[in-house]
């Protein structure tokens, strides 16, 4: 299977075309998620607006993170990797860098942390083997010495709790000047 071409989101205005059109999908290909991708980001965003409401970056990749079903449908081991790709220039180095590390947070929280796989939705659960499922030994040790690798946890419990269908939560409205802030502070 060749790697497909992810082109960089060039404009606040393609992202926000991009994650509209996430509320027509559900938040995996293989669907069963009870939400679309857009409530799915927005929900995250929230959670994390909460969690952590110093941080701008972490909260935008909430938002952001799984915009990589939407780029290359179908492709879950992938999509981490392709949201980076596309979203990296627009949004900063970290928040790229969290996109791509939340699929290897669900990893290696399901193999260090038995109670976690518990909590894991029906997709969540099939889309971990298509991700590589538990992480060795060697993939542990990675994963720990990387310095976002705490944030990215953060975001994956986040996304864990970012499916719950009706939940109010503040619109795209609500983000387009925290991410406009974040795209003028990072050029």
């Amino acid at each position: 299977m060749s790697t497909p071409t992810v082109v960089s989101i060039g404009s606040v205005d393609e992202l926000w075309a991009l994650l509209a059109l996430g509320a027509t999908r559900t938040e995996s290909a293989e669907g069963g998620e009870r939400v679309d991708q857009l409530a799915h980001g927005l929900q995250c965003a929230n959670e994390l607006a909460l969690a952590a409401p110093d941080d701008v970056e972490l909260q935008v990749a909430g938002l952001v993170h799984d915009i990589g079903h939407l780029l290359v449908p179908g492709d879950d081991a992938g999509h981490g990797r392709h949201g980076r790709v596309a979203i990296d220039s627009l949004l900063g180095s970290r928040v790229g860098r969290l996109v791509e590390l939340h699929v290897a947070a669900k990893r290696y929280l399901v193999t260090t942390d038995p109670a976690y796989r518990d909590i894991l939705s029906t997709v969540s659960t099939t889309t971990l083997r298509n991700q590589g499922g538990f992480m060795s030994a060697s993939d542990i040790v990675e994963f720990r010495t990387d310095p976002h690798a705490a944030a990215a946890i953060t975001l994956r419990r986040a996304d864990d709790a970012a499916k719950v269908p009706g939940r109010l939560v503040p619109g795209l409205d609500h983000w387009r000047p925290v991410v406009d802030q974040l795209v003028a502070a990072s050029r």
